[in-house]
């Protein structure tokens, strides 16, 4: 069996889209995240916009995404993978909403880094250094 570190981003993202797939064709805006660590996607999943509640109900959305929405959607996610350089932590947003008849996209790409690392990677050094000064 495979596991999800064996398994490229892109193909990992494939499967976030075929995991949600169900729960997209109900929605016609949100928002999907997928948080990455060490270039492994753990949790994902999709943030709703808020519910209009009028006279005591809430009113579902008519229509969701289509298969052939959901498709451009998973590709443009694909394509926004391009635009990650060298961090391996963080989180990916992708808005959507569908807009005449199309669905529309916007990526937020966050990365995320851990000073715990950095100590550990660049270790103090032993004599005074003069850049190092208190920034309190």
């Amino acid at each position: 069996m495979l596991k999800s570190e064996q398994l490229s981003l892109a193909r990992q993202m494939d499967l976030v889209f075929r995991e949600l797939q169900e729960e997209l064709s109900g929605l016609s805006s949100g928002t999907v995240f997928v948080q990455i660590r060490n270039n492994v996607i753990g949790k994902f999943g999709i943030r709703h916009n808020p519910l209009s509640g009028r006279s005591g109900t809430f009113a579902a959305d008519k229509e969701g995404l289509t298969l052939s929405q959901q498709s451009s959607f998973r590709l443009m996610a694909l394509e926004s993978l391009n635009y990650k350089r060298r961090w391996t932590h963080g989180e990916i947003s992708y808005e959507f909403a569908v807009r005449q008849g199309m669905v529309a996209v916007d990526a937020t790409l966050e990365s995320n880094y851990n000073m715990a690392n950095l100590m550990i990677r660049y270790p103090r050094a032993s004599h005074s250094d003069s850049s190092d000064q208190s920034y309190g």
